[in-house]
């Protein structure tokens, strides 16, 4: 068995062990469902809600991906801009930090006065929650390029722009895809915070709703949807990475094998 097997049947087999804890214990501590319903009761209500779900799924994939998309071009922007001088990075630090600090959950009533309740402001707040991790990387990345290679090409006659293009970016690429991971999560508890407050679509409204009709599982039921299709986009940017940024754990890989 090769370590990368090893490795997933471990994850799984503590998958399997987290889940069958929780069951035993709720059996033998007669829990209520009101209070903390078993994992089978869980994947019943999965099982018999899943068509009704389906619609909800999809919009708040659609408001999370949306979100996420405009997050990564704002940020992405930003982050070059940033990152490419050193007066700019200064000055903008604060700025982000301020920025980054006040709770995302506060802007939700800003996005709904303007825009009303619906989709705009969960796509709203996915963007604006994923948009600072993205600028720190990328603006990070730019500004840790060696100056001692900038020396060197700028002597053998390459302009700002070449170095950007040719080395920064590049260089630049392991962070963007580490910021990247980072978003799409973020860009999830945007979208369904947005939709427990302002719409009348969306997991979070499911599991709002259910939680006011005392259907617990049900909001279980939305917590774990809303794992899955975190671990699924995460692994989706992992394998991304990896493609693209191999060259960058190449040293790790040879050291694990």
């Amino acid at each position: 068995m090769t370590e990368k097997n090893r490795i997933r049947m471990l994850s799984f087999s503590l998958i399997f062990g987290f889940f069958l804890i929780w069951e035993v214990l709720c059996v033998l501590l007669d829990v209520s469902d009101l209070v903390l319903p078993r994992p089978s009761e869980i994947l019943v209500t999965l099982w018999v809600k899943f068509p009704i779900l389906v619609p909800h799924i999809l919009q708040t994939l659609y408001s999370t991906l949306t979100g996420f998309v405009l997050g990564v071009a704002i940020g992405t922007a930003l982050g070059v801009m940033v990152g490419t001088s050193k007066v700019a990075y200064a000055v903008a630090s604060p700025l982000l930090v301020g920025f980054s600090s006040i709770p995302k959950v506060a802007v939700v009533p800003i996005f709904v006065l303007w825009f009303g309740s619906g989709t705009t402001p969960a796509i709203l707040t996915a963007m604006v929650i994923c948009v600072f991790p993205i600028v720190v990387n990328i603006a990070t990345g730019l500004a840790t390029t060696e100056p001692d290679l900038e020396d060197v090409l700028k002597t053998l006659g390459a302009s700002k722009r070449e170095i950007l293009v040719n080395v920064g970016l590049p260089r630049t690429m392991p962070y963007f895809f580490a910021a990247l991971k980072v978003a799409i999560t973020l860009s999830f508890v945007g979208a369904v915070l947005s939709e427990t407050v302002a719409s009348n679509r969306g997991i979070g409204n499911v599991m709002m709703t259910a939680s006011s009709n005392f259907q617990v599982s049900l909001v279980f039921a939305g917590l774990i949807i809303l794992a899955l299709l975190g671990v699924a986009l995460y692994s989706l940017f992992s394998l991304l990475e990896r493609r693209v940024t191999g060259w960058a754990t190449r040293g790790n890989d040879i050291a694990m094998s």
